[in-house]
């Protein structure tokens, strides 16, 4: 099941740093298009924080950059994979416990954790694009099964 997860994580790297070449090719994002990807890498922060049980580093809907969302897509692929490196098979089955952004507690298996942060990024992406398509722009290619077909994600 790691090796799963070491994949999907490779794809969300790689999916992440497409939709920031369409952005940047299409000249200023629009506002809401760059809300959307900084959303993406502040809430995949937000997740490794509450699996690490360390603070919550961003707000989840935080004011980036195009650049700080450069520098996060850079920087979030490593993260994830020393996060799976550290972990362990039986560890993927194991709960934690932890608040979310209204402050309830919740406790979650880790792989339905890891499972959501992959699929709440995959459906980010898609409004991105949706946003893109809206201003005449041609959005990024992020399916996953593109990026296999192409040799991009291994």
């Amino acid at each position: 099941m790691l090796d799963h997860f070491r994949r999907l994580f490779a794809y969300d790297g790689w999916a992440n740093r497409e939709v920031l070449t369409s952005l940047r090719t299409a000249g200023v994002p629009s506002s809401r298009a760059l809300e959307l990807t900084a959303h993406i890498f502040a809430a995949e922060h937000v997740w490794l924080a509450r699996l690490r049980h360390r603070p919550q580093p961003f707000p989840v809907c935080p004011e980036f950059t195009m650049q700080v969302c450069e520098d996060q897509a850079a920087e979030l692929p490593s993260l994830w994979e020393r996060y799976l490196n550290d972990s362990q098979e039986a560890g993927l089955l194991s709960t934690i416990t932890y608040k979310n952004t209204i402050g309830e507690s919740w406790t979650s298996r880790v792989a339905d954790i890891l499972t959501h942060v992959s699929t709440h990024s995959v459906y980010h992406r898609g409004q991105v694009a949706t946003v893109m398509r809206a201003a005449g722009f041609t959005p990024a290619s992020t399916d996953f099964i593109h990026g296999i077909r192409q040799g991009l994600v291994e």
